[in-house]
């Protein structure tokens, strides 16, 4: 299922970043999580994304974020390092890179929201800049434009840019991607849990997941029967899972995963403004669903 020249695979999970009281980085709790989801057994790890509030953290904060994770794992550190201005970009790409990181997680520009050739002009820029493997981040209803396939599919033949997360819900444009850079050294990985199985059977090779920063056992299980034949072990894993990707959804992604994490003991669900604490409703929702999560039987990598 893997395809040959693929740079990237498996589950990186979507860090979230734990914020103490005062709204402070508690960088304990981020050392404490990237150890605990290493352990789990995860592939990789993504730090200040979409997931990891990196909209509200300066620059300065980002890259310290990006330091400690990659000092503390010993696993692959995918940094989220994207811009709506691409010089910015590129200086945080730098910086990152700088602090440790393994390779760049690039969220398209957003508000501006480029032409086609704004956003490949855009990519190229930071990856002829900084010679980190640079994965192309496609979401839509955070940027209000889309990275359409032929542009995804021009930047896959630049060496530095070696992946596309997709988040757009569109499975005949990913597919697209994957058939069309299938000879590239270019993974397709999801970026959207409920859609991880169905975009391997597409012959995407991963997920860069949210789930999995509560549940990396079993998402990892999931990738792994998938990418290597057994649908029927897949789809029983994304069964089980299902309830938990919509719960981690029922709100502006990271509040529920947050909540959840502070259930499962991780921390507390401090978020920065304008992100508030997650409904009671959905929270009760989301407790009874980890508890049945907690009561079954391991699940994980066989």
């Amino acid at each position: 299922m893997t395809r040959p020249n693929d740079p990237f695979g498996g589950v990186y999970p979507a860090m979230t970043t734990p914020f103490d009281s005062d709204d402070s980085i508690d960088f304990d709790q981020l050392r404490a999580d990237a150890r605990r989801l290493e352990d789990a057994g995860v592939d990789g790890l993504v730090p200040v994304g979409s997931t990891g509030e990196s909209a509200t953290l300066t620059h300065d904060e980002h890259v310290a974020v990006v330091e400690a994770v990659a000092e503390t794992a010993d696993v692959p550190v995918v940094a989220g390092a994207g811009s709506n201005s691409t010089r910015e970009a590129v200086e945080l790409a730098r910086r990152s890179a700088e602090a440790g990181a393994d390779a760049l997680l690039l969220i398209s520009p957003y508000y501006n929201k480029p032409e086609p050739e704004g956003m490949e002009d855009h990519y190229r820029a930071v990856a002829d800049a900084v010679d980190l493997p640079q994965i192309l981040y496609n979401v839509p209803s955070r940027t209000g434009r889309n990275v359409e396939v032929e542009t995804a599919v021009s930047l896959a033949d630049h060496e530095n840019i070696a992946g596309y997360k997709a988040a757009s819900g569109d499975l005949a444009r990913i597919g697209e991607v994957v058939e069309r850079t299938r000879e590239e050294d270019f993974a397709v990985l999801s970026g959207d849990d409920f859609l991880t199985l169905p975009m391997l059977a597409l012959g995407a090779t991963g997920a860069i997941s949210v789930a999995a920063n509560v549940e990396p056992e079993r998402t990892s299980a999931m990738v792994e029967s998938a990418v290597s034949g057994d649908f029927e072990r897949a789809r029983e894993l994304h069964e089980r899972l299902a309830p938990l990707f919509r719960a981690l959804f029922a709100e502006t992604n990271p509040i529920p995963v947050k909540e959840a994490m502070e259930i499962r003991g991780y921390g507390p669900a401090n978020l920065r403004s304008p992100l508030t604490r997650l409904s009671p409703e959905h929270r009760a929702e989301l407790a009874g669903i980890l508890g049945e999560l907690s009561d079954g039987t391991s699940e994980g990598r066989q």
